[in-house]
């Protein structure tokens, strides 16, 4: 991308030119614009890197962003509401929905074919095989 985005948490975010990146090691070197040195750049650290959803690349059929699926009501085959999507965890055997109902409770579903059925970003629902007493 050739504009990144850039803020502290709680700051506004700002717009940054990408000006060189390379691999580094497990990461990336970047230089981007404005940043002159090291002393500037060592200022950087711990700043949160971001884009706009419009500017990231479309998915194909069966993807689809963490954050589009936040907020989708989780309801399983017997039509029993599960809670909604308020987060996700990254784990190394695949992702994990953090699914929360109306009294508080959580849920942590797998989010893997054999549980996810269906997501329907427009209709804002995820189905899914799962019991509401598990």
């Amino acid at each position: 991308m050739p504009v990144w985005w850039v803020a502290r948490e709680g700051e506004p975010w700002r717009e940054v030119k990408l000006k060189g990146l390379k691999a580094h090691g497990d990461g990336l070197v970047v230089l981007l614009d404005g940043i002159a040195d090291r002393t500037a750049a060592e200022a950087m650290k711990g700043v949160l890197v971001g884009a706009p959803h419009g500017a990231l690349p479309a998915t194909d059929e069966g993807e689809f962003y963490w954050g589009d699926l936040i907020g989708l009501e989780v309801v399983n085959t017997a039509d029993e509401k599960l809670g909604k999507v308020v987060g996700l965890i990254e784990t190394g055997a695949n992702d994990v929905l953090r699914v929360v109902d109306e009294k508080g409770a959580e849920r942590l579903l797998p989010f893997v074919s054999a549980v996810v059925l269906a997501v329907d970003k427009e209709a804002g629902l995820i189905r899914v095989e799962w019991g509401s007493d598990w």
